[in-house]
């Protein structure tokens, strides 16, 4: 029997502090959300700490300052070289109801110049279709490293790097999903952190709420982003519903609402078939959906690079239509 009352965990504060009960507990302030998960990156966890730290921000819901706390942690980790990136687009929600036409867009995008770096986490939940697993098809640059980056961008304004190469630990967080039973407020960071710094950072947050929270965070950064509830999770706008953007730029908020493109809604495929994709791109067959869904979503991103709606939609039709070209 040990009679001598052994030394409290340096992290156990921080999962005190989120579970202390309906009037003890609290939000953790941005100094202690970067020090939490600095602890974190760093090995400094016990896993049950870890688990238990995830679920109770999980079932809290995290706040601005501590999305911005811990994306400054991840960042400071990061030392990622100085690349020129315009646009930080995420990707890790997978697509369930519609094709992945953000794909598509991301390549008319980068065909005109438009230098963009997509990130995601992984096939982490069944039943969906992930990016990573059409980047081959789509002759989308799949990177491994900064370097590889900075190539893909040089030679195609586009490439696409995994979690795990460039934030292991936040991987490994997000691989939690099937053992812990939900997803963790991971998937919300990854989507704040813009780990390059780029001119402007797409978010797509589709529970309603927390599109506000996102933008707050950013704004706590002192980033310039847009966030969005895409379909299905991922930064495309849905051309049959009203889409919300919730800007910040140089510490200012906007909001803007986009009006649905179409009178009345389309039917939901019976199924994805990614080979679709590729037709459409070549122009071998027509889909209304597809053809509002990319464009709208073209538009979205020129937004955030400074145009107006009305320029954007314009310069995205002009880039659609001469996308072969270009490409």
């Amino acid at each position: 029997m040990n009679l001598q009352t052994p030394a409290e965990h340096p992290f156990a504060q921080f999962v005190r502090i989120l579970g202390k009960g309906k009037r003890g507990a609290r939000n953790l302030t941005r100094g202690e959300a970067y020090e939490a998960m600095g602890m974190l990156l760093d090995g400094k966890v016990e896993d049950t700490q870890l688990g238990a730290f995830l679920m109770l921000l999980r079932h809290k819901e995290e706040s601005a300052e501590e999305m911005a706390g811990f994306a400054e942690a991840v960042r400071e980790r990061l030392a990622a070289p100085p690349i020129a990136v315009d646009i930080d687009w995420p990707s890790y929600a997978g697509k369930k109801r519609h094709l992945p036409w953000f794909l598509l867009a991301a390549k008319a995008l980068a065909a005109n110049g438009v230098r963009i770096v997509m990130h995601g986490g992984g096939a982490h939940t069944a039943g969906r279709l992930y990016s990573e697993q059409l980047l081959s098809q789509l002759e989308i640059p799949l990177c491994h490293s900064w370097q590889d980056v900075d190539q893909a961008l040089a030679q195609h304004s586009l490439g696409f790097i995994s979690l795990g190469d460039w934030a292991p630990q936040l991987q490994k967080m997000i691989d939690l999903r099937n053992t812990l039973g939900l997803r963790s407020p991971i998937h919300s960071l990854t989507r704040i952190i813009n780990p390059l710094r780029a001119r402007c950072g797409l978010q797509s947050i589709f529970h309603p709420g927390y599109q506000a929270v996102h933008r707050e965070a950013s704004q706590l950064l002192g980033d310039c982003a847009i966030v969005i509830k895409g379909e299905g999770g991922e930064i495309e706008i849905n051309p049959d519903a009203t889409s919300h953007l919730y800007g910040t730029e140089n510490a200012e908020n906007w909001d803007e609402d986009w009006p649905a493109l179409s009178a009345q809604r389309h039917v939901k495929p019976e199924s994805l078939e990614p080979d679709h994709l590729l037709s459409f791109w070549r122009g071998e067959v027509s889909d209304s959906y597809a053809q509002m869904a990319v464009i709208s979503t073209m538009a979205l991103a020129l937004r955030g690079l400074g145009a107006t709606r009305e320029q954007a939609f314009e310069r995205a039709n002009t880039y659609w239509s001469t996308r072969i070209k270009s490409n």
